[in-house]
């Protein structure tokens, strides 16, 4: 367990590098992530990168990644095809204790991210994913099914071509019926129906709040509201990210508002899954609800002050941590 955790009022300490249950992410989109820094960008130029990383990308992966930097191994679950696929298990296999890759046909995406530094601009580019056979999805369901039994199963990204948006709800309900608390972090029609099943936590940004309500939410009350209204309809955890505002968690013992530490900003990618990381990795050390944000923030700030694909340096969460502030709003 991170010192960082330690730190957190509540955290039960653990005599291992485990935590108290097990923690299972699921990546049904994986890619590879190419990060380049260029000083600008010229159009029908060939440009020298001034730096370029490579690392294993897909929000389940990046949770599992940042898990592991908060010294609680995790569970990879995903799909690899081809080569990269091969590329990608090497990687991540590198930074994650756990990995359970289903193969498939086809080739794994690549992802890229282009960082200008004059003017300072970030451009992404995403890649399309292989096809997904039933067999193939049916093996790795079945194993987050048993993997994830009475742990933290983080369900999070799009999903591939021809699986139908129920899939996550369906997931979540057999999850919770094999004691399971389930994280859900996606978007759209695939959230709006896992919604119904009552995960334990779910992580919108403010637009995908606003999507899942139908309508806009252009002041703090009314994203609060609507949290609220989320936990009452079963939701046990509700995170809003707000981009550089922080981000607001509601409960059924209060809601809170939690201030982001000041860092440089070099690069947004991987920055929710960290904050989704810190989330769960405090929640399942026992650590009370506004703690849990306020480690969530620090990992995401962590993660934002890294070049390209790059998640936090975990000797900086400490300091961040402590420029974490979280102010409670009252009770849903």
């Amino acid at each position: 367990m991170h010192a960082a955790l330690r730190e957190l009022p509540g955290v039960r300490a653990q005599g291992s590098r485990s935590a108290p249950v097990p923690l299972v992410t699921l990546t049904l989109q994986p890619s590879l992530d190419v990060s380049y820094e260029v000083e600008r960008l010229v159009a029908d130029r060939k440009l020298h990168a001034s730096r370029y990383r490579f690392d294993p990308g897909g929000n389940g992966i990046n949770v599992a990644r940042a898990l592991q930097r908060l010294r609680l191994p995790a569970h990879a679950c995903l799909l690899a095809a081809g080569e990269i696929g091969t590329l990608l298990q090497r990687l991540l296999a590198q930074q994650v204790a756990h990995v359970h890759a289903t193969r498939i046909d086809g080739e794994t995406r690549i992802n890229a991210t282009v960082e200008q530094q004059r003017p300072a601009a970030q451009y992404e580019f995403i890649g399309r994913g292989p096809a997904l056979s039933r067999q193939a999805l049916r093996g790795v369901l079945e194993q987050v099914l048993e993997l994830g039994a009475g742990g933290i199963v983080a369900l999070t990204g799009s999903l591939p071509d021809g699986v139908p948006p129920s899939l996550y709800a369906d997931l979540t309900r057999r999850l919770r019926a094999r004691g399971s608390r389930v994280v859900l972090d996606m978007q759209g029609e695939p959230l709006a129906e896992a919604v119904r099943r009552k995960p334990y936590l779910i992580k919108p940004n403010r637009w995908e709040l606003e999507q899942l309500v139908g309508r806009a939410l252009p002041r703090l009350d009314d994203v609060r509201r609507e949290a609220r209204e989320l936990v009452r309809q079963g939701v046990a955890n509700v995170c809003v990210s707000l981009g550089a505002r922080g981000a607001l968690l509601a409960c059924a013992s209060g809601v809170w508002r939690g201030y982001a530490p000041t860092v440089e900003v070099r690069s947004t990618v991987g920055a929710g899954d960290s904050m989704l990381a810190g989330l769960i990795g405090a929640l399942a050390c026992g650590a009370a609800p506004e703690q849990a944000l306020r480690l969530g923030l620090a990992c995401g700030s962590g993660t934002a002050a890294q070049p390209g694909t790059e998640l936090f340096d975990a000797q900086a969460l400490p300091a961040l941590l402590r420029d974490a502030r979280v102010q409670r709003l009252g009770a849903p």
